[in-house]
C-alpha cells in the first residue's frame, strides 16, 4: 500500500459523545484538536507534534457530567483511525518505543501492532487531578487506543511527581513510540510477522 493513503476518518456517534477525527500517519505533526477539554486537547496536540502524524479533532460530549465519555471515546476513535490506516501492516518496522523526560518525570512507551490488544499501565497511584482533569483518564484513554487499534502496548512512569508532567511525557513518548512502530522499512517484505498477518 502507498504510503500517501495512509489517512483515516472516523465519525463516532453514541447518546453520549460525538466524535469527527482525521488522522495521517505520514505528516508532519499539525494538529487542530478540540475536544471541549483544554488539558486533553494539549496532550493530543502533544502526541501528534512528537509522533509527526497529522490530527484533526473535534469532539462534542457530556462534559458537564465528567470528562470520562469525551476521553475514552476519542481514544476509542483514535485506535480505530490507526487501524484503518495502518490496513494490512505491510512493510511497518512493527515495534517502536521511547523514552521521554518531562523536567523531574520519565515515562517509557513500547509498543507493538500486533493486533493483540494489551496495556500494561505503571504509574503512581493517587495522583493528583490536573485541574479539573483526574489522571486516571490518562489510563482509560490508552486502553480504549490499544484495543481499538489492536496494539501490545506498555506504558510507564519511571519517575515523576509533578501529574500534568507525567502525563505530558506519556502522550509524547506515545507518539515518538507508536511513530517509530508504524514507520515503513524498505528491508521489510510482506507483513513483518512469521503468520504473515497481523
Amino acid at each position: 500500500m502507498s504510503i500517501s493513503t495512509r489517512t483515516a476518518s472516523i465519525d463516532r456517534k453514541t447518546s453520549e459523545t460525538a466524535i469527527k477525527m482525521t488522522l495521517s500517519l505520514d505528516g508532519e505533526g499539525n494538529s487542530d484538536v478540540r475536544t471541549g477539554i483544554p488539558f486533553f486537547d494539549h496532550m493530543l496536540t502533544l502526541f501528534a507534534r512528537h509522533g509527526l502524524f497529522d490530527l484533526t479533532v473535534e469532539a462534542k460530549g457530556d462534559i458537564e457530567v465528567d470528562f470520562h465519555h469525551t476521553v475514552e471515546d476519542t481514544g476509542i476513535a483514535l485506535g480505530q483511525a490507526l487501524a484503518k490506516a495502518l490496513a494490512d501492516k505491510n512493510g511497518i518496522r512493527r515495534y517502536g518505543s521511547a523514552y521521554v523526560p518531562m523536567d523531574e518525570a520519565l515515562a517509557r512507551v513500547v509498543v507493538d501492532c500486533s493486533g493483540r490488544p494489551f496495556l500494561a499501565y505503571e504509574a503512581p497511584r493517587g495522583v493528583e487531578a490536573i485541574g479539573l482533569f483526574p489522571f486516571q483518564l490518562v489510563e482509560e484513554f490508552l486502553r480504549a487506543l490499544a484495543v481499538n487499534a489492536g496494539l501490545t502496548l506498555h506504558v510507564s512512569i519511571l519517575a515523576g511527581r509533578d501529574a500534568h508532567h507525567m502525563a505530558e511525557a506519556i502522550f509524547k513518548a506515545l507518539g515518538r513510540a507508536l511513530d517509530i512502530a508504524v514507520s515503513h522499512d524498505e528491508r521489510v517484505k510482506g507483513i513483518p510477522s512469521t503468520k504473515g498477518v497481523l
